[in-house]
């Protein structure tokens, strides 16, 4: 009777191992869904900003922020797989490899909160030179086009204030063709709209775009910094707390099979 109890009791706790695997499982991949997402949700919102930047921080945080969830969702599938058909192979490279994949999440997350403590002084020493030196300028369609979008969607005009095109490149050569301002800096886009810069007709927003930017980019790093590093803490936790050794669940996987 008690080596029955006992064989009870043994494949009772086995059972409970590993749906509790499972679950630790799963939370994992749910984790890496999340980091996934927020790494491409970063590059697909106003991506085209990114060639305004001097620095490609901002970019690198978000791909790698792709790359560890996109490996997470796949590592935490096989894992759920493995889990649930009682496969023979051990789970300890299961965890080894989970482990590699939170250094990287913590890397971009610890990338993007260094990133945003600098921000605001990359966009005050080049934006305003990206601006009035490369708009318009053979070769520099995307950064044309990304200061375009830039003063369409946050409603401004210029690095700093729209007096700043009087100085660039495209005012200057006479490419403006008599414009103050480009186009995209006024409140209703016409042709040629960019001759009159009266407050009524065009943006003039205190601080610039500079001010617009930074809070926009700033907001993104923040959410970047709190996934990557908050969702790796959780998961580097969760399996520091796990009540088994990896083999001794490894092991009692392979009693079942």
């Amino acid at each position: 009777m008690s080596v029955g109890y006992k064989d009870d009791q043994n494949d009772w706790v086995t059972v409970c191992l590993k749906y509790l695997l499972f679950v630790f499982n799963f939370l994992f991949w749910m984790g890496g869904a999340a980091v996934l997402g927020v790494g491409v949700w970063t590059l697909v919102a106003k991506s085209d900003y990114l060639s305004l930047l001097a620095s490609s921080t901002f970019a690198v945080s978000a791909y790698i922020l792709i790359l560890a969830g996109s490996l997470v969702v796949v590592t935490g599938f096989l894992g759920c797989c493995a889990v649930i058909r009682e496969q023979r192979s051990c789970l300890s490279t299961y965890f080894i490899c989970l482990l590699f994949i939170f250094l990287i999440e913590l890397v971009a997350g610890v990338l993007a909160y260094v990133y945003y403590q600098r921000l605001s002084e990359e966009l005050k020493q080049h934006l305003n030179h990206t601006m009035t030196e490369n708009y318009a300028q053979p070769g520099k369609e995307a950064v044309t086009f990304a200061v375009d979008s830039l003063q369409q969607d946050f409603k401004c005009c210029g690095s700093n204030n729209s007096h700043d095109w009087t100085v660039s490149k495209y005012v200057v050569s006479g490419q403006a063709e008599g414009r103050a301002v480009p186009d995209s800096c006024c409140k209703t886009i016409t042709p040629h709209c960019g001759k009159r810069d009266h407050p009524s007709n065009i943006y003039k927003v205190e601080g610039g775009c500079i001010t617009k930017l930074e809070k926009f980019l700033a907001d993104h790093l923040l959410v970047i910094g709190a996934v990557g590093i908050g969702v790796a803490c959780l998961q580097q936790g969760a399996i520091y707390k796990f009540p088994v050794d990896n083999t001794s669940v490894c092991n009692s996987i392979k009693t079942t099979s």
